[in-house]
């Protein structure tokens, strides 16, 4: 196997162990009452990811040679995944799921940024096409991407605002 096709197919199974993950958090998040918001953002989300693994795979040479420099810096994006997700727990989802009421988690990442997961997610996108030097799909991805995630947390930000609020008091 070469390694674009290494790195496309280890891409697709991480985002497929992801989804099922996220979805067993979703199903027992909104068993236990929580919400979801803006569903129908959801299926413009996958597509774009769906599109941006086609694009490589259809448009990158097979023998295109890899930056391990930028290589590296997606192993250590992974990491920075690794321990958003970890840091979510059973709150992790793909989807926009919110408990009214409960706090929101301070810990990890998220003592630092908001939405540090969706600025992985952004970086990822430049990343691994520009590893194959395929900066046309890395430009084109990283502004669709833009575009959904500024939707996204235009829906999102308001829930979690209401949540920071009340659990801070004020």
């Amino acid at each position: 196997m070469n390694w674009l096709y290494g790195t496309l197919l280890f891409v697709a199974a991480q985002r497929c162990a992801e989804l099922l993950y996220a979805r067993a958090n979703t199903r027992r998040a909104l068993a236990s009452g929580a919400s979801e918001i803006a569903a129908h953002q959801y299926p413009w989300i996958v597509a774009l990811h769906a599109a941006w693994l086609a694009a490589m795979l259809l448009f990158i040479p097979q023998s295109a040679k890899p930056n391990f420099w930028l290589l590296g810096a997606y192993a250590v994006l992974q990491l920075a995944r690794i321990w958003s997700i970890a840091s979510l727990g059973p709150y992790w989802t793909t989807r926009i799921i919110t408990f009214p009421g409960r706090p929101l988690v301070a810990r990890g990442p998220y003592r630092y940024l908001r939405h540090p997961n969706y600025a992985i997610v952004a970086c990822e996108i430049a990343i691994v096409p520009l590893v194959f030097g395929a900066w046309q799909i890395a430009a084109l991805f990283t502004v669709l991407d833009a575009i959904v995630l500024a939707a996204r947390i235009r829906a999102e930000n308001p829930v979690l605002e209401a949540r920071r609020r009340a659990s801070s008091g004020h």
